[in-house]
């Protein structure tokens, strides 16, 4: 891998990680600890920085230590740009799952056409959660932790939606950090499915980064998803970075 590949990267995943922010985020040598509660597992897990130097070993003493204070169960995200950690976490009977795709593509690669019926805002209204929450199946709990890190997004962001039949039928919001558009939380209503308002959505989204000078965007995708990795091809994303998988702590009997 060049140089610049790495230093693109890694650009991806902190731009990543600061369009989902948590709402407790401590650093211990060279790992982001992050918890918020709820299901979302971007925000309630360990995550590698660039340049740690500490042993795996340490690193998973404290970690453990930090999640067993909050009454979480442990649970490290390992891009494959820094899978130092998958070993010792593979002797200790750490379960896999959640494999997911990075997708890159220069602002000139991606498609959007202007669309009357796609709302773009700053913040998110009362009618925007409404319709995340019910295609998420949030609990109230997930509900107030979505709710809550969206506050936390600070700088250049935008919350899409696009209706169908009087109502929100798909939603996403995006944040721009140093020219780089990450693509969050693309959701269309099931009963409203196939009928091109994901991408239409995601073109709005993609339309409004490129009227404030974004150069290029990125966003993540589960590897198994097909539809989600054909919406997005579709809309020029055809550039796959690096992947990242979690590892879970099983639970004692």
């Amino acid at each position: 891998m060049t140089a610049g590949a790495d230093d693109l990267d890694w650009q991806v995943e902190q731009t990543c990680l600061e369009g989902c922010p948590a709402a407790r985020e401590v650093m211990v040598d060279g790992w982001l600890l992050r918890q918020s509660g709820g299901k979302t597992r971007r925000t309630n897990s360990a995550n590698p920085l660039r340049g740690r130097t500490a042993a795996p070993e340490t690193v998973l003493a404290m970690v453990e230590a930090f999640y067993g204070e909050h009454q979480q169960t442990t649970l490290f995200r390992i891009p494959d740009i820094a899978a130092e950690m998958d070993a010792v976490l593979d002797s200790r009977g750490y379960s896999f799952e959640g494999g997911t795709i990075h997708l890159y593509a220069g602002m000139d690669e991606l498609k959007d056409a202007p669309d009357p019926q796609v709302v773009v805002s700053p913040t998110p209204g009362e009618d925007w959660f409404e319709a995340r929450f019910r295609m998420g199946s949030y609990s109230a709990t997930d509900g107030r932790v979505f709710r809550d890190m969206t506050g936390l997004i600070t700088g250049n962001k935008a919350f899409v939606s696009t209706e169908r039949d009087g109502e929100v039928a798909a939603v996403a919001y995006g944040v721009i950090r140093d020219g780089l558009l990450v693509v969050e939380s693309v959701e269309t209503d099931g009963r409203f499915r196939q009928q091109g308002l994901g991408r239409r959505t995601v073109g709005g989204l993609i339309g409004w980064a490129r009227r404030k000078g974004a150069s290029a965007a990125c966003l993540q995708v589960v590897a198994d998803n097909a539809a989600g990795r054909a919406l997005y091809a579709s809309l020029g994303f055809n550039r796959e970075l690096y992947r990242y998988h979690y590892r879970r702590k099983a639970i004692s009997a």
